[in-house]
C-alpha cells in the first residue's frame, strides 16, 4: 500500500468517490492506495485466478475474482484476488454477477509487492478471516513462500483465527475444503519463470 490521506471520511464518504487506479482501499477511517501491478504480481493474479477458475467455475464451485472491492465491518478493500463459494455470489435476478460485494469473501489472496507494508497486509487478511474468511494467502515472490491463514470457529469472536503456516517449496496449499485443487508453492512460482 502506498499513499495515505489525511482527512478523515466516513465509509459512505469514501464509497461516493470515484475509482482510482491502482484501488485505494478504506482502512480504519483512511483512504490507502494500492500500488500499481508489476510484472510478478500481474502474472501471478492472473495465473492463480485461471488455475482456480478451471477447477472451481463448470461445476459451479467457486470463483476468484480479481481486484474486486469488498466493503463490509467498515472496510472497503480491494484483495488481489477473492474467492466465493458459488452459492455466495449474491448474483442479480437475470444472473449476472452483481457490481458490489458487501460480504468479506471465503478466500482472500494477497500478492506482496514490495512497496507494500507486510504488517498491512496481513492486517486485511487477519480482517477478512475475523469476519467471515475461511482462508487467506499472502504470497511473498521474492522469497517464494506463501503464508496461508485459516478460520477457526470454534474460537472466541475476538480470536477467530489459527496461527498461521509457512508453505514453500514442496508444500501443498490450503484450499476451501470443496475445491478439488493440490498446488504447491514451487508450482505457484513457476508461473512467474516464463522464460524457461
Amino acid at each position: 500500500m502506498t499513499a495515505a490521506t489525511s482527512k478523515s471520511l466516513t465509509l459512505e464518504e469514501f464509497l461516493q468517490l470515484p475509482e482510482t487506479k491502482p484501488a485505494s482501499e478504506f482502512l480504519a477511517g483512511k483512504i490507502i492506495q494500492k500500488p500499481g501491478s508489476k510484472g510478478r504480481h500481474s502474472c501471478l493474479q492472473y495465473e492463480v485466478c485461471n488455475v482456480i477458475n478451471q477447477a472451481t467455475k463448470n461445476q459451479k464451485i467457486a470463483y476468484a475474482f480479481p481486484e474486486l472491492r469488498c466493503t463490509f465491518a467498515n472496510r472497503s478493500i480491494v484483495p488481489d484476488i477473492a474467492v466465493f463459494r458459488w452459492q455466495n455470489i449474491p448474483f442479480l435476478s437475470d444472473g449476472q454477477v452483481p457490481d458490489r460485494f458487501s460480504f468479506p469473501p471465503n478466500w482472500v489472496i494477497e500478492i506482496l509487492s514490495p512497496e507494500q507494508k507486510p504488517n498491512q497486509v496481513i492486517g486485511n487478511i487477519l480482517y477478512c478471516i475475523e469476519n467471515g474468511s475461511e482462508l487467506g494467502w499472502l504470497i511473498d515472490p521474492d522469497d517464494q513462500s506463501v503464508l496461508v491463514f485459516w478460520r477457526d470457529a470454534r474460537r472466541a469472536v475476538a480470536s477467530r483465527h489459527r496461527a498461521p503456516s509457512l508453505r514453500q517449496e514442496n508444500d501443498v496449499l490450503a484450499v476451501l475444503a470443496e475445491i478439488k485443487l493440490e498446488l504447491t508453492a514451487d508450482q505457484l512460482f513457476s508461473y512467474i519463470k516464463m522464460g524457461n
